[in-house]
């Protein structure tokens, strides 16, 4: 990727709270071209309701959603060149994976073969969840170490890559276009 080159791939990786999705947000935004939000999440409760609506809120009319809490690689699949992808996030992807009892490894394989093809420009939002303290339970450790992979397997394919703390953004791997 150039200097001011707008990345094919881009990850951006942080804690809870931390800014990720309102920074991925304006990335795409700066774009210029026609924005798909691919949800992940799916609304369980009230406080899952309102963190949605929010989101929705603050990202305007101006986004084509395509809900994919389940089958993102045919999400990514069907995109449209022209366009950029925002998927947010790749840990309640993984979430809802999990809970279905799915081989994870085989999707996070199929995963990342969805976004090397992908025919549009993708930004993935995910959560840095080995940071904090060892997980009690051992679904919570193995969920921490699938998504550490994931993670990985994605920034290594990725052309741009940058964490997020307190809303400030640091670039970990190429550089962040300039418009």
């Amino acid at each position: 990727m150039t200097k001011n080159a707008v990345p094919r791939l881009a990850l951006v990786t942080g804690g809870a709270a931390s800014g990720k999705s309102r920074f991925a947000e304006g990335l795409v935004s700066g774009f210029g071209r026609p924005r798909v939000y691919v949800a992940t999440a799916q609304a369980w409760d009230d406080e899952m309701r309102a963190k949605i609506a929010r989101h929705r809120a603050q990202r305007g009319p101006d986004w084509r959603q395509v809900d994919a809490p389940g089958d993102l690689a045919g999400a990514l699949a069907q995109a449209q060149p022209e366009e950029v992808l925002l998927v947010d996030c790749l840990t309640m992807w993984l979430t809802n994976r999990m809970l279905a009892e799915a081989d994870l490894a085989a999707e996070c394989t199929a995963l990342a073969q969805a976004l090397a093809r992908a025919p549009s420009q993708v930004v993935c939002v995910t959560n840095e969840v080995g940071q904090g303290i060892v997980p009690e339970n051992a679904m919570a450790r193995a969920f921490r170490e699938v998504q550490g992979r994931l993670n990985q397997q994605v920034a290594a394919e990725a052309d741009l890559v940058v964490a997020v703390m307190s809303g400030l953004p640091l670039v970990l791997k190429g550089r962040l276009p300039h418009g």
